[in-house]
């Protein structure tokens, strides 16, 4: 099938490059066909945020978004950032010291007058399918990108979806039906943090080149419904500390949305040290916590889901365009962890993609050209501007802790951003210490109420893949897991996997032995990321599979 434009990934940054490319058809009385591909079984069936949303690239796609009834409905009302000192202790930091990056009320966020909203992303994208549907898109969910077409020069020339119905032992069932090609003049992948056909296009393409190495976090997040006498609509809390060591970075989020529902999660660096540590189980013993309990207590958890998180920010943001195409949103990594936002950045990102391959194709280009200008455009943008103002956040932090670079960033904004730039050039994965040289952790047991175990978890994550279809987790040596990350590491992947897809068990002759459930795999990709050896390479299963998400 040919389009003009084929979109990967039916997220902010894709919708949002899809109903600005058809808004500029219609203005012009162009013809121009737009199809966006997304794995998930529905639009949003995979889409994980926490969200506090800055409705600032929202404003500019749909002036009127709130008469068309975008679900904006709990606007922020109050924010809070604490530090957990321990177990028990808590100290809240005074509002004059939190960075303005962290503001989310009216005028006292950066973003301008209008507040940010408390929201579900998935929610927010299903919308703007609707939206873009109505402007003439054509969504295609339940079908996953599998491959990218390149030309014998080196041009992407759209994307192949993968078949459906090959069973274990890679032949055709009798449900089997066929890929097919999809061809396009360019193609905007928008597949979200560490999307695997993008991760093979930065290196077909040296797109890193120059850059730091990319950093990423895991985020975690469950949905709860609560009494209503522990509920604030609007109420932002953030977090850092406990239960993280001092080599352990990262924070937690606790947003009071509508209907009586709290959002709870932990978004934790993946370039932590100890293979012992496991990032669920950090979140499960965090609810404990007197402050976030006094929320949680006497409610009900009613959705789970993890993701990875794509936070190097400018100092790592890959080149994003390369013949053919784009780049786009978390695929390129235009994440603002300053802000703990990226839903406006992704969504900028996908409006400044549309308006520079609208301009191309209205001029009559057929295709295949890198579009420098869309880098002109993107470096004169606000989104650009904020990454520039905060490059320095993450480093600060991995370079002089949670405290220490907090002041570093804090310092940094007071001066407009003119204090050195910082650098992390270790990559997340090679940061792991061998386990004899650290502290075992000692996990205690979820009590069914505030904290749970794994198998429930996945089972709150409506994850499903057919059974009977290639293992979608690669492994370049099968051997390797046992025979070197096992003695080294004590296998990590058994611990850092949020759903228990890994599995150290033992064989008929009482030899471990590597097991993948992959059946749980909720498609987060931290495995792909954090790997010690990069042995492992995430792969797109069968369209349809994964989570399902509700209402995150």
């Amino acid at each position: 099938m040919d389009f003009d434009v084929v979109i990967v990934g039916a997220g902010p940054a894709g919708l949002a490059a899809a109903c600005r490319l058809m808004q500029q058809a219609n203005e012009a009385e162009r013809e121009l066909t737009v199809c966006v591909v997304e794995k998930g079984s529905e639009v949003g069936a995979h889409i994980l945020s926490g969200a506090v949303f800055e409705p600032r690239a929202l404003q500019e796609l749909f002036p009127d978004w709130e008469q068309r009834g975008a679900p904006l409905t709990t606007p922020a009302t109050r924010d809070e950032v604490h530090l957990l000192s321990d177990a028990e202790k808590s100290w809240r930091l005074p509002n004059a010291l939190v960075p303005k990056s962290m503001h989310n009320t009216g005028s006292r966020h950066p973003g301008g007058d209008t507040p940010c909203y408390v929201i579900s992303a998935g929610n927010l994208c299903r919308w703007l399918a609707e939206q873009a549907e109505d402007l003439g898109v054509e969504i295609f969910p339940g079908f996953a990108a599998q491959e990218v077409l390149l030309d014998t020069d080196d041009t992407v020339r759209g994307i192949v979806i993968g078949d459906m119905g090959i069973g274990a032992d890679g032949q055709p069932k009798d449900s089997h039906m066929p890929g097919m090609e999809l061809r396009a003049k360019y193609t905007l992948f928008a597949e979200g943090s560490r999307g695997h056909l993008g991760k093979r296009l930065i290196a077909t393409f040296d797109l890193a080149a120059g850059k730091d190495p990319q950093h990423y976090g895991i985020g975690l997040k469950e949905l709860w419904d609560v009494p209503a006498d522990q509920h604030e609509p609007g109420l932002v809390l953030h977090g850092s500390g406990w239960p993280l060591d001092k080599h352990t970075h990262g924070g937690w989020f606790l947003y009071h949305a509508e209907n009586q529902q709290v959002v709870v999660g932990l978004i934790m660096d993946l370039s932590y040290q100890n293979p012992w540590l496991s990032p669920f189980d950090e979140f499960q013993r965090m609810k404990h916590h007197p402050l976030l309990k006094q929320y949680l207590e006497g409610g009900s958890r009613v959705a789970y889901g993890a993701r990875s998180i794509t936070k190097g920010g400018l100092n790592c943001l890959p080149k994003m365009t390369f013949p053919g195409g784009l780049l786009i949103g978390c695929e390129a990594g235009t994440l603002n962890f300053a802000k703990i936002k990226g839903l406006h950045t992704a969504m900028k990102s996908g409006l400044v993609a549309a308006e520079t391959v609208f301009e191309a194709i209205d001029s009559g280009d057929e295709g295949g050209h890198e579009l420098t200008a869309f880098t002109t455009r993107w470096e004169q943008s606000w989104a650009y501007q904020e990454l520039e103002a905060s490059r320095n956040f993450g480093p600060a932090i991995h370079k002089y802790g949670t405290v220490g670079g907090g002041a570093y960033n804090f310092l940094d904004q007071l001066v407009g951003g003119k204090l050195p730039t910082l650098h992390d050039t270790t990559p997340d994965h090679a940061a792991l210490k061998p386990a004899a040289e650290c502290e075992k952790i000692d996990y205690p047991k979820p009590d069914g109420k505030l904290s749970f175990d794994k198998p429930s978890s996945v089972f709150l994550s409506n994850t499903n893949h057919e059974e009977d279809q290639p293992c979608h987790l690669r492994l370049t040596d099968p051997e390797l897991p046992i025979r070197d990350n096992l003695p080294t590491y004590a296998e990590p992947a058994q611990r850092y996997c949020p759903v228990g897809v890994y599995e150290v068990v033992e064989d008929e002759a009482g030899q471990p032995k590597f097991q993948i459930n992959f059946q749980n795999c909720i498609h987060c990709k931290t495995c792909d990321i954090k790997d010690p050896a990069q042995n492992i390479t995430w792969v797109a299963p069968e369209g349809g599979g994964g989570p399902n998400y509700p209402n995150m």
